[in-house]
Parts: C-alpha cells; structure tokens; sequence
C-alpha cells in the first residue's frame, strides 16, 4: 500500500508547464511507471521485439522518406518552435528509425523493449531509472541554468541547456534535453533496475488511442516479464491542466 501510494503521488506531482503547450497546444505525454520488474539482460523476448520493429519500420521506409513519416515530421516542426535544429538535434523517434536498416541498437532488455516499442508504433519513449529520481518529473522550458550530467571521454561532464529549450528535470536537474532527445546517465536503466518510468510524447496526427495502444503493448510485455508488476499511469494534456 505505501508504494502504492508513492507512485500515485509522483504521478500527481508531474508538470507539463504551460509554456510547452503554448509551444504545441496538441502535445500529451503519457507518463507510466511500473514498479517489481524482473531486472536483466538483453533476451530472446526483447530480441524478437526488436526484430519486429525492425520488420514495420523498414516497411513504413520503403513508403515514404523519414522525414516525411507523419509524427517524425511533426517533431521536427516542434523541434523548430524553440530553436533547435531538426536536420543536426533529430528526435529520439527519428534518430531510432534511421537506424533500422543497419539494425537497433541492443543495450539491456528494459531499454531494448521501450526502442522497440517506440519504433513500431512510431511514437517517442523514454525510460528512466525510478529509483534514481528525485522528485516529480517536469517538462519546461529551460532559463539555461538547470544541470545536465552526461559523460564525455568516460568522464562525467556537466552541460548547460539552451535557454528556451524544452527539457524533462527532477530537483537535481535535467533528465533529458529538447524534448526527447538525448537523456541523461544519471536517471538510465540498466540490467537492475526494478522500478522504471516510461514516458510517450505525442503530437497530432497520433491519437490518444494510439498512445494508450502502445503504452498497453509495453505494459503486458513487462507483466509477462514479471507477472507482479504493479503499473499505473497519467496522461497530461492541455485539455487536463
């Protein structure tokens, strides 16, 4: 019951701030935390999905260039709307559907199953180590003095966003830079993570009925992982502020 009440209530403390939506009035984020995961390796079941996004993607390729898949163009055009540069700052979906000809990256099993999930239903995701976590998670727009701690060389350095960009933080500082782009080492999952937050960005054309598909697709393949999981989620649009 405690750590019931403790998801629930880091769920309720999350922000999108009402610059963002003024950014894309059409943006949602579904944040989903699932708590008792079985940690481990990459395995046959995050392989197979792997392979699966590989098989979709490469299908949707064959059809259309990548920036003119829909919600990849759609980012890129939100990309633009606070100064970023779509063509050298590429959205973590846009930056995973190039790789699908030479193959998705494999890192361990938790990450493999979000990268997969993502590219099949082409919508961006991330993962965040909930235990690393200090306080909610916020999306703003940064002033340029919030910390990101990301490695360089084997070493840990500390960068500085943009004023003006849109990043995910915590109280210790920012998890992920421009929107969904590159997060930080601090907040990653690994082989042991127990308790992730998984968070899924949309924008029009994708409906709220295909951001719940996906995130129900990702939340039965961690129950068959681990059968005890416990999972809920929120959805924060600008129609719920």
């Amino acid at each position: 019951m405690a750590e019931t009440q403790r998801i629930q209530t880091f769920l309720d403390g999350a922000q999108v701030a009402s610059e963002v939506f003024e950014l894309r009035p059409d943006y949602r984020a579904l944040l989903m935390v699932v708590h008792g995961i079985t940690p481990g390796p990459s395995d046959s079941t995050s392989e197979s999905l792997l392979q699966e996004a590989e098989t979709s993607a490469r299908a949707e390729l064959s059809q259309h260039p990548v920036t003119e898949i829909a919600h990849i163009a759609a980012w890129r055009e939100a990309y633009k709307a606070f100064g970023a540069k779509p063509q050298r700052t590429r959205n973590s979906l846009e930056a995973l559907t190039r790789r699908v000809e030479s193959g998705l990256p494999r890192v361990n099993r938790l990450t493999d199953i979000y990268n997969a999930i993502s590219v099949k239903h082409q919508i961006p995701l991330g993962g965040e180590d909930l235990d690393k976590y200090r306080g909610p998670p916020r999306l703003i727009r940064a002033t340029g003095k919030e910390i990101f701690e990301t490695t360089a060389n084997g070493e840990t350095v500390v960068e500085y966003p943009d004023a003006g960009e849109v990043v995910w933080c915590d109280d210790t500082g920012v998890t992920c830079r421009r929107w969904n782009w590159r997060q930080g080492p601090r907040t990653a999952l690994t082989e042991d993570t127990t308790s992730a937050l998984f968070i899924l960005d949309v924008l029009e054309p994708v409906s709220d009925n295909a951001l719940t598909t996906a995130a129900d697709e990702l939340a039965s393949v961690l129950e068959q992982m681990s059968p005890s999981i416990h999972v809920a989620r929120r959805i924060i649009a600008a129609s719920k502020q």
